[in-house]
């Protein structure tokens, strides 16, 4: 009997290398997952829950739809700042009923008293779990509100979470294995939204309108133009135009380096005028991070990010170009920009 084994892919090989309960950059891992079916996905989250890996959302895009859509989604971050209060929402607000039916559940007692009970065998220490974590699953969905997925499908997607928390239990911290279990299921959901809605494509539509805006913007008034203004030269809200400028922090460093890669000629006179800036000072940092980075890793993220005054490149066209996977691609400039994030925190 012949034995096959299959080299992992780019993106599992990332997930698996990462130690248990690392943090993962959502926006990393939706990238990587780019052009993956999905089964491929649901793998993914599945070695994201087995290995306890968080996904931060810290620098993750938030596209808001148009139309009522958007609507509801502010009014909802508008209802969390405000408290939740049920007051807040229309009589026949389907959120309101949820939450006026949650309220009305019957649930006291003590978790870790219920956890252990559950352990023994008591199948009514689940329904006891369930109700006392509903109102759990409330306060964590309302953490995500305005992520492009309404609050009540959140909150629903989270009780999915808590329900499989309490089938899971095997031991140890309940109150953590629960949270751990709604925050996955809250952030599968927030992912795969943003998954269908082709955000890859779309932030890189928007890195480049933002840096056509700053530098038109920048031509127009004489002068680095504000956050607030380049929002509103894009159209897009300051929230908005914030999340990309963050996004566009690794590019402006790799764009800087790529320069000072690029030999230029100067006189004496010159380099003395340079040293005695701060600029030369961050020239030669940026140098001593660029020297970390393979000949193939800086030309991805020259390439993926647009860097030399081109528009950013999709992980297949970058692979085409470079013979490589669009997996592979996603894989080498992922790790690119961990080291190069290490490198400037030392």
């Amino acid at each position: 009997m012949m034995d096959f084994q299959f080299e992992q892919s780019p993106w599992e090989a990332y997930l698996t290398a990462c130690q248990k309960g690392a943090s993962v950059s959502a926006w990393s891992f939706i990238n990587m997952l780019e052009g993956e079916d999905d089964e491929a996905v649901e793998d993914a989250f599945q070695i994201i829950g087995e290995k306890q890996l968080v996904l931060d959302f810290s620098s993750f895009p938030k596209t808001i739809p148009s139309g009522q859509a958007a609507l509801r989604l502010k009014q909802e971050k508008e209802y969390v700042q405000n408290g939740l209060r049920i007051s807040d929402l229309e009589e026949n607000d389907p959120l309101r009923l949820y939450l006026e039916e949650i309220a009305a559940i019957p649930a006291f007692g003590d978790e870790t008293i219920f956890a252990e009970e559950l352990r023994a065998g008591d199948d009514r220490a689940a329904e006891k779990l369930t109700n006392l974590g509903l109102s759990r699953v409330v306060e964590m969905a309302q953490e995500f509100a305005g992520w492009n997925v309404l609050l009540l499908d959140l909150i629903q997607e989270g009780s999915v979470g808590l329900w499989e928390a309490i089938q899971s239990y095997s031991g140890g911290d309940y109150a953590a294995h629960r949270d751990r279990m709604i925050r996955n299921a809250l952030s599968k959901a927030i992912l795969l939204q943003a998954r269908s809605n082709g955000i890859s494509q779309k932030m890189r539509q928007a890195l480049q309108d933002y840096r056509s805006t700053d530098e038109r913007l920048l031509s127009e008034l004489g002068r680095n133009p504000s956050l607030e203004e380049i929002a509103e030269g894009m159209k897009v809200s300051v929230e908005e135009a914030a999340c990309i400028q963050k996004m566009l922090a690794d590019a402006t460093l790799l764009n800087q380096a790529e320069q000072l890669a690029q030999p230029k000629e100067e006189t004496p006179e010159d380099d003395l005028a340079v040293e005695d800036t701060a600029y030369f000072q961050m020239r030669q940092r940026i140098g001593e991070l660029l020297s970390q980075l393979s000949e193939k890793q800086a030309k991805i993220l020259t390439l993926r990010f647009g860097l030399e005054k081109g528009r950013p490149m999709s992980a297949e066209e970058v692979g085409h170009q470079l013979g490589l996977t669009a997996g592979e691609v996603t894989a080498l400039e992922v790790a690119a920009l961990a080291k190069l994030r290490t490198e400037k925190n030392q």
